[in-house]
């Protein structure tokens, strides 16, 4: 089940294994959409409150261990690419010990600043009990998040983007059955669908890691653990620190804009909850072929095929722009039926609200687009730092503009949507620029020293 991105026709190979990838993610947008449906529809308007905003609470949380994943995937993506098997079960044992003990930090730390959410977040007080006992039950879920990141992080690093999606499959479908259940059968409430999401990702964590130990026996990720040498450690934290503040900056940064919309009140909340449910089923494909991107990009680095690279990039960005046209267009002619899953007919405001979010974002989809390919070869190119840059500019203008905005008393709560696709282009500029400028020495002419020095 392994693939070797470099070999074969070049967009074939990397379609071929970014399907996998594009299947997982939607099948876990997939049981995230339906806490929001089920609750939305079952428990009413401030139920869905709760958990919309309780979800972006998490993405933060959790953007820490992916940032991490993600960049020790980079890592041993460019190992697989060197054929350095050794060099790889020392990446992978040194970084999985490394990213469990920050796991358990960080899951100590949500659970004692669970109490001060409400501030931070200001959360109406119609809502918060609700999002509080979500919240106790749905953190006890992160270590199952590390699991299934870390792992499926690995697999996708050498070629296997397959296996990852069979136990999201599973995951996904049990909890879609697990939310009836607790939610509608045992009358559990918020609390029902918190516990069918930790169940879930546990199933998908484990199941996961007992595979990968069990059938990449040479590449035993935690043979190592015990051996970790300075300078793994030093390699590791260039690829997945800067990776991790990456994602922590941009989560960040939506966190704050989630505490701005919580102040228009309840059914502003409603709508976003809904709307970013959509927003992200919409346009996680071309996430994931971002990540597939990265992938293809680092294993190619790491063997020096500097041609496959070139014609990489320019195919990626082809297919991202194309796909990203077609979402738009379906989003902004679909977007009320899509508001209606979520949300009952008699609930107007929260409806035209939401709404109005996906027709502003859905047009700008191609920047988003762009945005995640531009993260993906910095970060394949041992430049995760540029990423970090893109999403201070990205997310810096988001938030500033969402404030100022929506301040203004003739555009309200609008200046918050308008702001996210500004952030989208003022970083695309600012990362096609940087490329233009850098572009032979990123890919490699000259840059022989350069890559030994990241790697040696």
């Amino acid at each position: 089940m392994n693939q070797d991105l470099t070999k074969g026709a070049v967009m074939q190979s990397m379609l071929r294994f970014a399907l996998p990838m594009i299947l997982g993610n939607l099948l876990q947008q997939c049981y995230n959409i339906a806490d929001t449906l089920i609750v939305g529809k079952c428990l009413g308007s401030n139920a869905l409150a709760a958990v919309g905003s309780s979800f972006t609470l998490m993405t933060f949380l959790t953007s820490v261990l992916l940032g991490l994943c993600m960049g020790s995937g980079a890592v041993f993506s460019i190992r697989f690419g060197q054929r350095d098997m050794h060099g790889l079960r020392e990446s992978a044992g040194a970084s999985f010990l490394l990213i469990a003990i920050l796991a358990f930090v960080l899951n100590a730390a949500a659970y004692a600043s669970l109490d001060g959410i409400r501030i931070f977040l200001r959360v109406p007080g119609e809502v918060w009990g609700l999002m509080q006992s979500y919240l106790a039950v749905v953190y006890s879920g992160i270590a199952a998040t590390f699991l299934y990141n870390y792992f499926a992080s690995f697999l996708r690093a050498i070629g296997n983007s397959l296996v990852p999606l069979i136990f999201l499959a599973v995951s996904a479908a049990l909890n879609i059955i697990l939310d009836l259940w607790f939610v509608l059968g045992l009358s559990w409430g918020v609390a029902g669908a918190a516990w069918a999401t930790v169940i879930s990702q546990y199933i998908s964590g484990l199941g996961i890691l007992v595979y990968t130990l069990f059938q990449c026996r040479q590449l035993r990720p935690l043979r190592e653990c015990l051996r970790i040498r300075a300078r793994c450690v030093r390699e590791i934290a260039g690829f997945s620190v800067l990776t991790c503040i990456q994602q922590s900056v941009m989560n960040l940064g939506i966190l704050m804009v989630q505490g701005l919309v919580n102040s228009f009140g309840a059914a502003v909340m409603a709508a976003f909850a809904a709307a970013v449910k959509i927003d992200a089923f919409a346009y996680m494909p071309v996430q994931d072929f971002g990540n597939a991107f990265s992938t293809f990009i680092a294993q190619n680095y790491g063997a020096e095929q500097e041609g496959r690279i070139r014609k990489g990039l320019k195919g990626a960005v082809c297919f991202s722009f194309f796909f990203c046209v077609a979402v738009s267009v379906c989003v902004c002619l679909f977007a009320r039926p899509l508001m209606g899953l979520f949300v009952n007919a008699a609930d107007t405001r929260i409806i035209e609200e939401g709404v109005r979010y996906l027709r502003i974002e859905g047009v700008f989809y191609s920047g988003i687009g762009c945005l995640f390919l531009l993260y993906g070869l910095y970060r394949a190119l041992g430049r995760p730092g540029m990423s970090v840059v893109l999403t201070v500019i990205s997310l810096g203008t988001r938030v500033a503009l969402a404030y100022l905005l929506s301040s203004i008393p003739c555009i309200g709560v609008a200046g918050i949507w308008w702001s996210i696709p500004i952030g989208w282009f003022l970083a695309d500029v600012a990362g096609v620029a940087y490329y233009l400028i850098y572009r032979e020495d990123l890919l490699g002419k000259g840059g022989g020293h350069g890559r030994e020095g990241i790697l040696s």
